[in-house]
């Protein structure tokens, strides 16, 4: 299990029951194990963070931006945590809330690909075991 900060929880809570157009679209999408039977939880608390959409099984975090996150404050602020995440194991990938809401197809396209990806990982090219012939 990783990390969180425990003052976090309830504020997670809350978010749950105010998602935004985006997040309450991906959610419909997500829920209910609809990806290759994985489990997402959505306003997930990860170490000193709240994660939009989070897979304990693809140790992926999913973060949809809003306008405010093409400024340089933002950024910077998400490329921080964006180091924390990955410093834990996780893979972030990000989407902006227009994407979600115009182009749901694709984005949960990319989302499907990363997770099979995740789960399965491609074999090394000298893996020990099995068997090699001539």
């Amino acid at each position: 299990m990783l990390p969180y900060n425990r003052t976090l929880k309830p504020f997670s809570r809350k978010l749950r029951s105010c998602m935004t157009d985006a997040e309450q679209i991906l959610w419909l999408r997500l829920r209910r194990k609809q990806i290759l039977g994985v489990q997402f939880y959505r306003q997930k608390p990860i170490g000193g963070y709240i994660a939009d959409f989070y897979s304990a099984a693809a140790m992926l975090v999913i973060e949809l931006d809003g306008s405010q996150h093409l400024l340089p404050e933002y950024q910077a602020q998400d490329k921080e945590r964006d180091r924390a995440m990955k410093a834990m194991g996780l893979l972030v990938i990000r989407f902006d809330n227009r994407q979600v809401i115009f182009e749901i197809e694709r984005v949960v396209g990319k989302i499907f690909t990363v997770v099979a990806e995740r789960l399965n990982p491609p074999n090394p090219p000298f893996s020990k075991g099995g068997t090699w012939e001539c």
